[in-house]
């Protein structure tokens, strides 16, 4: 069985041209095959000149006629839902400014497992440690490990020290 193009705005011709002044090979490859269509080559040797099945090309005709031109260019996905809302990552992110209480939280710093647990507990959300890192980052946040210092060191007598040693 044929298909039929109902849109009639562009000849075969022009649908030549549009197809060679494209930058989308894909879109361009489509258009030479409606072209044949419009022209009345069958629907398999049109589909198969142009490196597609026959019902590809179909769906690719009823595209066209519903859309125009722009139908026959690769729609973007939008892509996975977020598994955090705005608001929840706007929380995230404030309870990794203030930092963790030792005596509720029960640790002293932050880590990704820590936080992983946080989110399940508060936002009914699961998420790999991995994914939790790319939380932050999305955040702003980066792994900074500050100097370990002794809790009794003294930094007077390590000023002192330096100033007699040069």
């Amino acid at each position: 069985m044929a298909v039929a193009i109902t849109r009639t705005e562009l000849s075969a011709r022009e649908l030549r041209a549009a197809a060679a002044k494209t930058t989308d090979a894909k879109a361009a490859r489509r258009m030479l095959a409606l072209a044949q269509v419009l022209e009345g080559v069958d629907r398999k040797s049109a589909a198969e000149t142009c490196g597609m099945d026959r019902q590809t090309l179909r769906d690719w005709v009823h595209r066209y006629n519903a859309e125009g031109l722009a139908g026959l260019s690769n729609r973007r996905s939008a892509g996975p839902k977020p598994r955090l809302s705005a608001e929840q990552k706007a929380e995230l992110a404030q309870l990794v400014r203030e930092g963790p209480d030792p005596a509720v939280d029960g640790v002293m710093r932050w880590r990704r497992v820590d936080l992983k647990r946080q989110i399940e507990a508060r936002f009914g959300v699961t998420m790999h440690e991995r994914t939790v890192g790319k939380q932050l980052a999305a955040l702003g946040f980066r792994r900074l490990s500050v100097r370990p210092q002794h809790p009794k060191s003294d930094p007077e007598a390590q000023a002192a020290f330096k100033k007699t040693s040069l």
